[in-house]
């Protein structure tokens, strides 16, 4: 029984440090990725674009995200050695871009680091900017890309790995059905409600920013465990 209760308690414990994880690393990606905060920048690049094709660039940037993410992903740690990057360096590094873009998303704008104006009026004038600038670097941009980066380092199983391509591809498909939507998601949240779920996340994105500071230097033995 003893036996039983202790493979009970290893089993749950596993189970929960799986969810934690997997939790963690949907909402990083997705908080970054933000289909939500595109959606102005998405409805200024297709204006006048017929419904399929509004649906065909958004596929386009949701399919370059979802690329481009699981590339750095499964790539993360032959990047780190290949540049003998270690992981509190980048948690530190990742912090600091991850609270600058969250503070920028508290004022319920987009950061210069996910799209600057020139990217927009450049993606207004081409005929198909699904791939640049609405792919990269609007969706998976240096933010998102971090994120997966430190998910990656601090990635030692190979479940953790699974969960990290699994937050990618469920951020890519939610990606796709809110930009391939977008007439009728800005139109049932209305810009008011577009600029609270932007707070919303950038408050949440600051916690997450500080978080990663706080693990960089707990890994450096900088500051002791909490």
């Amino acid at each position: 029984m003893i036996v039983d209760a202790h493979s009970m308690s290893f089993a749950v414990l596993g189970r929960s440090a799986y969810v934690r994880f997997s939790l963690l690393a949907l909402s990083s990606i997705f908080f970054l990725v933000d289909p939500f905060a595109a959606l102005p920048t998405f409805l200024a690049v297709t204006a006048g674009a017929d419904k399929l094709r509004q649906r065909t660039m958004a596929r386009k940037a949701s399919l370059t995200a979802l690329v481009v993410l699981s590339a750095f992903a499964l790539g993360g740690q032959y990047i780190f050695r290949m540049f003998g990057i270690t992981l509190p360096a980048f948690e530190i590094a990742g912090g600091i871009i991850l609270l600058l873009i969250g503070l920028d998303m508290l004022e319920a704008k987009r950061s210069p680091t996910q799209e600057s104006r020139e990217e927009t009026t450049e993606a207004a004038q081409k005929e198909d900017a699904g791939i640049v600038p609405l792919g990269i670097p609007m969706l998976a941009g240096p933010g998102s890309i971090t994120s997966v980066m430190v998910l990656v380092g601090q990635a030692q199983t190979e479940w953790q790995m699974i969960a990290i391509l699994a937050s990618i591809a469920i951020t890519a498909g939610i990606c796709y059905l809110v930009l391939g939507n977008s007439d009728r998601v800005a139109g049932a949240m209305g810009e008011t409600g577009v600029r609270i779920l932007v707070r919303i996340m950038g408050l949440l994105l600051v916690a997450l920013a500080v978080q990663y500071f706080v693990n960089g230097l707990v890994d450096l033995g900088i500051i002791a465990k909490p």
